[in-house]
C-alpha cells in the first residue's frame, strides 16, 4: 500500500495543463463560497434578549432564587406522616454532614434551612447526594433513594422554609432564543451542544439526561460551581427556551454534514484541518507536475 501511494505521488501528471488550471480555479471558488456562505437554519441570528443581563459571580454560599410572581412552580407531596419519615431519613443519611438541625457544617456542607424543595429534589433525584466523601464533587448517578423517600426528605427539609421549586415547559420555549441564551450563558462550560467538559477545579456534566424540571432547578439554584440566575437575568420564557434547546441537542440537525458525535468545535476543527491538509495534498498532486531531478535530465535532447 505504501509503495502504491509513493508511486502515485511521484509519477508524472497525465492531466493537461489547461485542465489542471481549470480544476484549481473551480476548487478555489468552491472554497471561497463555502467560507462566505451564511449560517445554517439551525443557527439563526441572535434575537433580542429582554432582561437578559449577564450574571455576576455568586457568593460562596448561594441561596436558590425564587420564581417570579406568576411563574409556574412544581409541587411535591406533603403530610405529617411524610415529614416524619423524612426526619428519620435525614437523621440517618444527611445529618452527619448537614447537621442535626440542618444548620450545616462549615467547610463541609451548607445549611439546608430555607432552601426549599428545588435543591433537595435536584440533588437527590439525580443521585448527586448523599456523597461518600463530603468534599467530593457531586456527580450524576443512580438515585440512592426511591421517589417516595425523596418526597419524604423534600417534605421535611421544606418545612424549614424556602422558595417553591421552579418549573420549565420546553413546549412554550423558542428554540432560536434558547440556542442564543445557552451559547451566551452556558456553552462556555457545558459546550455548545450540552455535552459537558472540564473547567477549573470541576468536571462539567453533560446535560443529555437532564429533565426540564432538573434544568429549571439547576438554573435557579446553581449547583456546585455553577452560577444561579434569578428571574431578572432569565425570565420564565427564556428558561423554557433553554430547556427546549437542551432537549433539542439530544438529536440535533447537523445541517453542515458530519456531526462528529457533537463533541464541540475543537475536535471538529482538528478533523477539518486533517481533511483539509489531505485535500491540499491530493489537489497539489492533481494540478502539479513532478520535477525530474535526475542527474543529466536537463541535458537530454
Amino acid at each position: 500500500m505504501r509503495r502504491l501511494l509513493v508511486r502515485w505521488l511521484t509519477r508524472r501528471s497525465r492531466i493537461p495543463a489547461v485542465l489542471r488550471l481549470t480544476l484549481a480555479v473551480v476548487l478555489g471558488a468552491i472554497s471561497v463560497v463555502g467560507i462566505a456562505a451564511p449560517s445554517s437554519s439551525g443557527q439563526t441570528s441572535s434575537p433580542k434578549v429582554p432582561g437578559g443581563s449577564l450574571p455576576e459571580f455568586n457568593a460562596a454560599a448561594k441561596s436558590p432564587e425564587p420564581p417570579a410572581p406568576g411563574d409556574p412552580t412544581k409541587s411535591f407531596p406533603d403530610s405529617p406522616a411524610l415529614r416524619a419519615e423524612g426526619f428519620n431519613l435525614y437523621q440517618s443519611g444527611c445529618s452527619s454532614c448537614h447537621g442535626i438541625a440542618l444548620q450545616g457544617t462549615p467547610g463541609v456542607a451548607p445549611s439546608l434551612r430555607g432552601v426549599g424543595p428545588g435543591p433537595v429534589d435536584f440533588y437527590l433525584s439525580t443521585g448527586r447526594m448523599p456523597l461518600e466523601q463530603p468534599r467530593e464533587e457531586p456527580q450524576r448517578s443512580s438515585p440512592l433513594y426511591s421517589r417516595r423517600k425523596i418526597d419524604a426528605l423534600i417534605a421535611y427539609i421544606s418545612s424549614f422554609g424556602g422558595p417553591p421549586a421552579p418549573a420549565a415547559d420546553p413546549a412554550k420555549g423558542d428554540l432560536a432564543l434558547g440556542f442564543h441564551l445557552f451559547t451566551l450563558n452556558c456553552a462556555g462550560c457545558h459546550q455548545s451542544v450540552a455535552r459537558g467538559g472540564i473547567t477549573v477545579s470541576a468536571q462539567v456534566p453533560d446535560l443529555q439526561s437532564a429533565t426540564p424540571q432538573e434544568i429549571a432547578e439547576a438554573v435557579r439554584m446553581g449547583p456546585y460551581l455553577m452560577p444561579h440566575f434569578d428571574a431578572k437575568q432569565l425570565d420564565q420564557h427564556q428558561l423554557d427556551s433553554i430547556a427546549r434547546y437542551i432537549l433539542w441537542t439530544r438529536h440535533p440537525t447537523n445541517s453542515g454534514g458530519w456531526g462528529i458525535y457533537n463533541i464541540g468545535p475543537v475536535p471538529e476543527g482538528m478533523v477539518a484541518w486533517f481533511i483539509g491538509l489531505l485535500a491540499l495534498v491530493i489537489v497539489a498532486r492533481l494540478i502539479g507536475e513532478r520535477m525530474d531531478e535526475r542527474p543529466g535530465a536537463e541535458e537530454t535532447t
